[in-house]
């Protein structure tokens, strides 16, 4: 596992040999927090916090994908939300674009979806994807 600091210095290094347009973190939630004895929310707040300093001074964009938490299960819907990024707030509040990809297929069978769905208005959405931008810092949500 990479610790924030190893990402930090490699980053500086390639945007200093070869320049970057662009840094992607897959996925957050496997960085390794800094080892002082802190919750795992500390640390990922830490984290996010500090790539979003990175960003700003390497003026690159950071793309972090991020785990959900299971509370999108629990919801009808299964569409999920800011509060759904798992283990911190902190993504929420340091993101300046926070982005879900959600499908329906994912979630119903053909047959469940008949159940609930008339069919000929609203047939199954087989590898059809909703792109929901949740948070959109200097622009439209949607």
């Amino acid at each position: 596992m990479l610790r924030v600091v190893d990402i930090r210095s490699k980053a500086r290094r390639l945007h200093f040999e070869r320049g970057i347009d662009l840094i992607i973190v897959d996925y957050l939630q496997l960085i390794q927090g800094n080892g002082r004895n802190e919750t795992r929310v500390q640390e990922i707040s830490n984290i996010t916090r500090a790539l979003k300093t990175l960003a700003r001074e390497l003026n690159v964009p950071i793309l972090a994908l991020s785990q959900l938490s299971r509370a999108v299960e629990a919801r009808p819907s299964h569409i999920p939300q800011l509060s759904d990024l798992r283990e911190s707030g902190s993504i929420e509040q340091d993101a300046d674009v926070v982005i879900f990809i959600h499908r329906e297929d994912m979630n119903y069978s053909p047959e469940e979806w008949s159940k609930v769905h008339d069919i000929e208005r609203e047939p199954y959405p087989r590898s059809i994807a909703d792109i929901i931008i949740a948070k959109h810092r200097n622009g439209p949500l949607g």
